[in-house]
């Protein structure tokens, strides 16, 4: 008996997402757990396994198509009978595949001035990762077209990059009278880069921003890491300062509630949360994520070590779970690990306030004797959401925080 795999419910609010790629092809033995497709939702993209061994009968989309969240995805004969039903449901797989390591290209020695279109038919797989379809789809591309470069004709991201800029996806002008080509290319916007622009729009345009600034003296504080690092590194822990930050931001939520809250639309309910669930902007390869770590308040500096290396493998590969991008109270923007100091960062809604850690510099300070000294300084710059919060209240929420992080053995007195 034939039977349909309904695309699950992947996300909050999420109704449709792109198919990226297929895994398998009609007509293929398949077993239980197998990966059947890469689907790429608003949030992240998720892998398909199948539930069941059996036949691929039909696929119901073609790579790029839109499909819609609880509409048949594929259809397969099982081995067995598995129910009276005709459908069933898949479901997500929220684990990353294993990365598979990319073959060395030698790049090509020249690039040919005219578009080349391949023999390959529009229907047929096209040998290129994921990564480099992805590309060709962000340029409007249709990779069938783009002559590879690599062994058995595989495309790289280069011959893409190459196609685009010599091919058919550029839209060139002779400029009147001037003789000179100029061009445009058109990127639609998807995927993560569609839901970051509509968050950013509509946190721009109905929350009041304000922004504090601070600079916290981190000297002691990398110290107390520098010890602890190399004997977590030998357990495989990657003790970074950012669970210090997130720990010592919990501790002062405690005293100041305020800014772990969420406001209704109309502005008439502020919800205060019991959790502390801090997200983390992290800059992965199909855009800005941010997951969060639960209860930051019930978690010791280890126990949120781990969680961060677990989210930011999963972020960097795009395979964020769903569980994991849902129900963040404050975030954490670490925007100085790629430069730059003083920043104005954008609240995510519905919460309340953000903060955003410029890049480690060292600055001379005097000490209490009056001497100039080189100390460890971070900027950091507040959003807060100035309907519910004033500039007093993140002051000194921001006050407790920074004293933590200047002096290590206060956070561990206050913890519980």
């Amino acid at each position: 008996m034939s039977i349909d795999f309904i695309l699950p419910d992947i996300g909050e609010g999420i109704v449709e997402c792109e198919l990226v790629e297929w895994l398998v092809k009609e007509g293929e033995v398949i077993v239980e757990d197998q990966p059947i497709a890469d689907v790429m939702t608003d949030k992240a993209l998720v892998q398909i396994p199948s539930m069941y061994s059996g036949v691929v009968e039909k696929l119901f989309y073609k790579q790029g198509d839109i499909a819609k969240v609880h509409s048949p995805l594929f259809s397969m004969t099982p081995e067995g009978d598995i129910s009276a039903n005709d459908t069933v449901e898949a479901e997500p797989e929220s684990k990353p595949k294993s990365e598979v390591k990319p073959e060395v290209k030698t790049p090509a020695e020249s690039v040919k001035a005219e578009p080349v279109v391949c023999n390959t038919k529009d229907n047929a797989k096209a040998l290129a990762s994921p990564a480099v379809r992805r590309v060709a789809r962000e340029l409007d591309i249709n990779i069938h077209q783009v002559e590879g470069s690599g062994k058995k004709g595989r495309v790289y991201k280069d011959d893409v990059v190459a196609y685009s800029q010599n091919g058919a996806s550029v839209v060139s002008t002779l400029v009147a009278g001037g003789g000179a080509i100029g061009g445009t290319s058109v990127e639609p916007i998807r995927g993560i880069k569609k839901i970051m622009a509509t968050a950013m729009q509509n946190s721009v345009s109905t929350i009041p921003h304000f922004t504090y600034c601070e600079e916290i003296d981190l000297t002691e504080l990398i110290a107390l890491r520098g010890e602890l690092k190399e004997v977590y590194a030998k357990q495989d822990i990657k003790l970074t300062m950012m669970p210090f930050f997130m720990k010592a931001m919990s501790l002062a939520i405690k005293e100041y509630p305020l800014v772990n809250t969420k406001v209704n639309d109309d502005c008439t309910e502020l919800t205060y949360f019991n959790d502390h669930n801090i997200g983390m902007a992290v800059d992965s390869k199909v855009g800005l994520l941010v997951p969060n770590i639960k209860q930051v308040q019930t978690k010791s500096i280890l126990d949120l070590a781990n969680d961060i290396m677990r989210l930011t493998n999963d972020a960097r590969s795009g395979r964020v779970a769903s569980e994991d991008l849902k129900g963040g109270t404050i975030t954490i923007s670490n925007i100085g690990a790629i430069g730059g100091t003083v920043a104005t960062p954008i609240i995510n809604k519905p919460e309340v306030a953000i903060v955003a850690l410029g890049k480690l510099q060292k600055l001379p300070r005097f000490n209490e004797q009056g001497d100039v000294v080189a100390r460890s300084i971070m900027q950091v710059s507040w959003s807060g959401d100035h309907r519910v919060i004033d500039g007093g209240t993140i002051a000194r929420f921001c006050n407790l925080w920074k004293s933590f992080l200047e002096k290590p053995s206060h956070m561990l007195v206050h913890m519980s």
